[in-house]
């Protein structure tokens, strides 16, 4: 299991419109049910347009996308430079290991009480590529044994809805086992 606690926010980050990156923020306002407020991923269906296209009354489980900025560091050792919200996510972790949380986490984060909880993994897609070439092969790999291996964070929906900013601290609160891995969303 990876690390769970000591968790904290280095960015938050939101964009009105259908763009790859997302610009960062003062601070962002969760609501429950919908996601960030004024982020054109947020409501209650799919608003990701390739999932609209394949059926638009689809739940949104993508409500808010989470990254652990120890991904950034790992690409830009292979010659990539990015930055909180250049991957078009809403929270920038450091300190939590995101990908091995179970499904169903609550995320409390901050003290203006948002909790959101994780539904699964990003699915990186070729827009990644298009942001920086050869990027994709960064975030989305195999391990030693062939299976697929995606870096590029989690998604999560909106239990209680808040006020998150930088410098907040996140709690974990672990599911009631057995626990379920995460998978692409």
């Amino acid at each position: 299991m990876g690390r769970f606690d000591g968790g904290e926010v280095i960015a938050v980050s939101s964009n009105e419109t259908y763009s790859f990156t997302k610009p960062n923020r003062e601070s962002i306002t969760l609501l429950a049910g919908l996601g960030v407020e004024g982020d054109v991923h947020a409501g209650v269906t799919v608003k990701h347009r390739s999932r609209v296209a394949k059926d638009p009354t689809q739940p949104n489980l993508r409500q808010v996308h989470l990254m652990h900025d120890e991904l950034f560091a790992e690409v830009a050792e292979q010659g990539h430079d990015v930055a909180p919200g250049d991957l078009g996510e809403n929270v920038t972790t450091t300190g939590i290991d995101l990908l091995a949380l179970p499904a169903g986490t609550l995320l409390h984060l901050g003290e203006g009480g948002a909790v959101v909880e994780v539904t699964g993994l990003r699915n990186p897609c070729l827009q990644i590529d298009h942001f920086q070439d050869g990027l994709l092969k960064r975030v989305v790999g195999r391990d030693e044994n062939g299976a697929v291996v995606r870096k590029g964070g989690i998604m999560s929906v909106v239990r209680t809805g808040g006020v998150v900013r930088p410098g907040d601290a996140i709690r974990v609160v672990l599911p009631a086992g057995p626990h379920v891995a995460l998978e692409a969303v």
